[in-house]
C-alpha cells in the first residue's frame, strides 16, 4: 500500500464519520486554481472549499501578509484591547459597504458564529425573540442555526431540541414553485407570482407577531439550497415588510457575499439596504474570520462584555483580510468574476441547449461565478457528472435537496483555467447523457426523490 492510501485509510478510521466528504483523496497543497494531493495528482478546483478561497489557493500577497502578522502578533484578544489589523480591516470595509449606514462591526470566526452574533444583536436591540427564515435557507451548524437552517434534513436530525422562536417562509424559487409550473409559462422568474411575499404577510398575523419578531433572515442569493437567486422587486418588498412591522432585515452573505456574485455583496444587485449585513468565507482566503457590521446605534445598545470570543477577529486573519481587500481593488477582481461567469455560463447553456443533452438539464442560473446546473430528477445525473468531472481531475460540489451542481472556482481564475473547467464539464455532461438508453424530456416543478 502506497504512503497516500495509508494516509487516507488512516483519515478513514480516526477522522469523524458525521464529515460528509466529496473525496478520500489526501490534499498536500495549492496554488491558484488547483490542489495537489500527496499522491502527486492536481485538481482543478471548482469548490474553492465551499467559497473560501475566492482568490486561489496560497494567495501571494494574502500569504506574504499573514507571514509577517505572524512574526509581529498572532493573538490580540479582543476583550484585552484593540490591536492594529482588526482596525485596519475596519477602514478598508467601511467604503465599500453596500449602505453607508453599516459603519460598525464585530468579528469572530465562522460563518455560523457570525449567525449567532447577528442573531444576538436582533434580539437584544429590538427586545423581541423570533426571528424568521427561508425555506431552502442553510444558515450554519450550531445548536442556534441548525435550527435556522432549512436546506437539508441531514444537518439537524437527532439533534433536537433546537433554538425556539424561528419560523420558516418559502424563498422565491421560481424553477420549483408551484404556480409557476402549472401556469404554462405565464409566471416565472422573470414575472414572479411574488407568493413568498404574501406567505410572509400570512405567517406575521398567523404564527409570529410582529411584536414577537425581531428580524428576517434570508440569504441574499439561496446558498445550500440551491444557488438561486431571487427575481427582481422581492428583496424590495421584504424592506418593505420589515420597516412596516419595525422588523430588522439581516443579509446573510457568508456563500454568496465578498465578490462571488460580481459584486462585492450580493445585495448590491438589488439595491436594498440591510439592518445587518453577515459575511464570512472568503473574507480571508481560507484563515478562518467572519463577521456582522450593522449601524452604530444598534450595535451601541450592547452593554460592554455582551460580545466576545476567545479568538473573534484574529490579528493573523485581519492582516490576510486587509490583503485581500487590497487585491480584489488592485487586481479588478469584480470585472473577471463577470467575464469568466458570463464564459462559465454560456458553457452550461450550450449543454442545456444541445439535443443530446438537453433531456437532462432543468435550470442553468446564478450571478457571477455562483451558478448551478439543475438536472431533470430521478436519475441521479448531478452526481454521474460530478463522478466524471472527478475522473477529468476536477473538484466539483452538489447542492440542495434537488438534483443540482454548484459552481465555485477562485474568483481570479485565469482565462486558460476557465477554458480547461468549461472542457471537463461539457465532456462530463456528454458523457453521461451518452450512457443513458432513453432520453427523457424534463417534467416541470418535479419533487426529488
Amino acid at each position: 500500500m502506497s504512503a497516500a492510501a495509508k494516509l487516507s485509510q488512516f483519515g478513514v478510521k480516526h477522522v469523524a464519520r458525521g464529515i460528509g466528504r466529496l473525496s478520500t483523496e489526501v490534499l498536500d497543497s495549492g496554488s491558484g486554481s488547483y490542489v495537489t494531493t500527496v499522491s502527486g495528482r492536481k485538481l482543478l478546483d471548482f469548490t474553492s472549499g465551499i467559497g473560501v478561497t475566492n482568490l486561489g489557493h496560497c494567495h501571494p500577497a494574502v500569504t506574504k501578509a499573514a507571514q509577517a502578522q505572524v512574526g509581529k502578533l498572532v493573538h490580540g484578544q479582543v476583550n484585552i484591547a484593540f490591536q492594529k489589523p482588526y482596525l485596519e480591516l475596519v477602514d478598508a470595509l467601511i467604503p465599500l459597504m453596500p449602505h453607508k449606514s453599516l459603519d460598525t462591526f464585530f468579528f469572530w470566526n465562522s460563518g455560523s458564529e457570525a449567525v449567532e452574533a447577528a442573531v444576538k444583536l436582533a434580539r437584544h436591540a429590538t427586545k423581541k425573540q423570533n426571528v424568521i427564515v427561508m425555506q431552502g435557507s442553510y444558515h450554519g451548524r450550531t445548536m442556534g442555526t441548525l435550527a435556522m437552517t432549512r436546506s437539508k434534513t441531514v444537518y439537524g436530525e437527532n439533534f433536537a431540541p433546537l433554538m425556539p422562536g424561528v419560523f420558516a417562509v418559502p424563498f422565491p424559487y421560481c424553477k420549483q414553485c408551484s404556480v409557476a409550473t402549472h401556469s404554462d409559462g405565464k409566471f416565472g422568474f422573470e414575472n414572479c407570482c411574488m407568493d413568498p411575499v404574501l406567505q410572509l404577510e400570512l405567517l406575521l398575523k398567523r404564527e409570529t407577531a410582529p411584536s414577537d419578531t425581531a428580524a428576517i433572515f434570508i440569504e441574499t442569493v439561496l446558498g445550500e439550497g440551491g444557488y438561486v437567486p431571487p427575481p427582481a422587486g422581492y428583496l424590495a418588498r421584504v424592506r418593505e415588510i420589515c420597516d412596516k412591522n419595525g422588523i430588522l432585515m439581516v443579509a446573510d452573505e457568508v456563500q454568496c457575499g465578498y465578490g462571488r456574485t460580481g459584486k462585492l455583496f450580493a445585495i448590491e444587485h438589488w439595491g436594498v439596504r440591510p439592518d445587518i449585513l453577515i459575511m464570512a468565507k472568503g473574507i480571508a482566503n481560507g484563515f478562518p474570520l467572519s463577521g456582522i457590521v450593522s449601524r452604530k446605534e444598534l450595535m451601541d445598545l450592547q452593554k460592554p462584555g455582551s460580545m466576545g470570543g476567545t479568538y473573534s477577529g484574529n490579528a493573523v486573519s485581519c492582516a490576510a483580510a486587509v490583503a485581500v481587500v487590497k487585491a480584489f481593488q488592485e487586481e479588478k477582481i469584480l470585472e473577471n468574476v463577470n467575464t469568466r461567469g458570463e464564459e462559465l455560463k454560456s458553457t452550461l447553456r450550450a449543454a442545456q441547449e444541445d439535443p443530446k443533452t438537453r433531456h437532462m438539464i432543468y435550470d442553468v442560473r446564478g450571478l457571477g461565478l455562483m451558478l448551478a446546473l439543475e438536472c431533470v430528477p430521478g436519475k441521479g445525473y448531478a452526481s454521474k457528472i460530478q463522478a466524471k468531472c472527478m475522473e477529468k481531475d476536477m473538484l466539483l460540489l452538489t447542492t440542495s435537496i434537488y438534483d443540482t451542481l454548484r459552481f465555485i472556482p477562485p474568483l481570479n481564475i485565469t482565462k486558460k483555467d476557465m477554458a480547461e473547467g468549461c472542457r471537463i464539464i461539457g465532456e462530463a455532461i456528454e458523457e453521461v447523457a451518452a450512457e443513458e438508453d432513453s432520453p427523457e424530456t424534463p417534467t416541470k416543478g418535479q419533487a426529488p426523490e
